[in-house]
């Protein structure tokens, strides 16, 4: 009698394996399912992604050592401030960049940020439609160790003529801007673009240390 209930309980139990088996097979393939779901919607997400960043935007403009020349694109916006297009062509070449002192170029009070810098620079419109430069509260001084902080003076042109000026095709400036920046080297930018997409300065120059 042992015996038989011994060899009847043997196919009890196999058939409970069958049937935990198919319900962990049913259950896995749900799991499956459901977690590939997401992995479909993702590619529709990165495409979305790509398109906004696809968005026309001006280019990060040249960055200058002391003697060098480089180019730059001007522009204006629609009403709204949107629709940005480009209308002219500016030069830009860095004559000198001097570390000066507050009685050097008469400045009325001490430097803020730690060191005055006399930079010389000659603006040209080689394009062929007017072009606005504005530097004053538009140039940043940076370093390795710095975030960029804001470097115009109030007293910033100093001697000679401003360069901040409505330059019609062929005409350029020659004038100085005396900035307040952290230290000797770095880098100072003018960010006076146009264009709410900029990727970056219109021109930067690298400082001497």
């Amino acid at each position: 009698m042992r015996a038989y209930i011994r060899r009847a309980c043997v196919p009890a139990v196999l058939l409970s394996a069958v049937v935990l088996a198919g319900c962990s097979s049913e259950s896995d393939s749900g799991d499956s399912v459901a977690s590939q779901e997401p992995a479909g919607e993702a590619p529709a997400e990165g495409a979305a992604v790509d398109t906004s960043e696809s968005a026309s935007s001006s280019a990060p403009g040249p960055v200058l050592e002391v003697g060098e020349t480089g180019e730059f694109a001007t522009g204006e916006t629609d009403e709204s401030g949107e629709d940005y297009k480009v209308t002219s062509t500016m030069s830009v070449k860095v004559v000198s960049a001097e570390y000066v002192t507050a009685e050097q170029v008469d400045m009325s009070k001490e430097p803020e940020n730690g060191q005055y810098v006399k930079l010389t620079l000659t603006l040209k419109n080689v394009g062929d439609a007017p072009a606005k430069i504005m530097t004053y509260g538009r140039m940043e001084w940076e370093d390795t160790d710095t975030a960029a902080q804001g470097a115009s003076t109030l007293e910033g042109i100093g001697d000679g003529r401003s360069v901040d000026s409505w330059y019609k095709p062929g005409q350029s400036v020659t004038g100085h801007l005396i900035l307040d920046v952290g230290d000797e080297g770095g880098t100072v930018s003018y960010n006076g673009s146009e264009d709410p997409n900029a990727e970056g300065p219109v021109f930067s120059v690298n400082l001497p240390e």
